[in-house]
């Protein structure tokens, strides 16, 4: 076998390797801190995602704001 086989094979295995890593489902994280009353109809709230190929963390954070009344 000549030098440009082996890395014309190295190549396809590497190029099937990546598409097998890319059909697999990466891991992800779904996180909910719900606290806010059951009466607001309106809470305040905070989301983020983070998303890097390899694995994913959604977080969503809501809270009822408190008004002064006077």
């Amino acid at each position: 076998m000549d030098q440009l086989s082996k890395r014309r094979i190295a190549l396809a295995a590497g190029g099937a390797s990546l598409l097998a890593i890319g059909a697999i489902a990466h891991p992800s994280a779904d996180i909910h801190i719900i606290t806010h009353e059951a009466s607001d109809i309106s809470p305040r709230k905070v989301q983020a995602a983070v998303d890097v190929g390899v694995m994913a963390v959604s977080v969503l954070y809501t809270w009822t704001e408190r008004t002064i009344r006077r």
